[in-house]
C-alpha cells in the first residue's frame, strides 16, 4: 500500500514514514505542505493519505477540499493526523471524504494497523491487502 503524509512538521514525517516503511512493509511519500501533497497526491497516486490539519497556508481542511475538487485524486482516502484529537468540522471534512482522525502522538507500532483498519472500516481495502 502507497501512503503519502501530508505534514509541515519534519520530525512527525519522518517517525510516521519510518513506522510505516519499516515496520508495516508500506511505501511511503512525504510532502512538507498542503500545495506540495496536492502535487504529489496527482503524481504518487496513493492509497491513503495521512494528513496534518494544522499547517501554515494552506491547512488539511483546504487541502482536503482541494483533493476533492482533482478527478486524479478525488477518491483517495483520507485519515487526519492531528495533535487536537476530535475538533469541530469533522462531520463537514467527512461529507468530503475524511475517514478518521489518528491523534498525535500516535503509537509508532500501531499506526499501519490502525490505518489498515480504518480502511476496512469504510470498505476501501481488501482484507488481503
Amino acid at each position: 500500500m502507497k501512503v503519502l503524509i501530508i505534514d509541515d512538521e519534519e520530525d512527525y514525517r519522518t517517525i510516521a514514514a519510518t513506522c510505516l516503511g519499516l515496520l508495516s512493509g508500506h511505501d511511503v511519500v512525504e510532502a512538507g505542505s498542503g500545495s506540495e501533497g496536492l502535487a504529489m497526491a496527482a503524481e504518487e497516486n496513493p492509497d491513503v493519505i495521512l494528513l496534518d490539519l494544522v499547517m501554515p497556508g494552506m491547512d488539511g481542511q483546504e487541502t482536503l477540499a482541494n483533493l476533492r475538487q482533482n478527478p486524479t485524486t478525488r477518491e483517495v482516502p483520507v485519515i487526519f493526523c492531528t495533535t487536537k484529537g476530535m475538533f469541530d468540522g469533522f462531520e463537514e471534512m467527512k461529507k468530503l471524504g475524511a475517514l478518521a482522525v489518528i491523534t498525535k502522538p500516535f503509537d509508532p507500532e500501531r499506526l499501519g494497523t490502525q490505518i489498515k483498519n480504518i480502511l476496512l472500516t469504510a470498505g476501501k481495502l481488501r482484507s488481503a491487502d
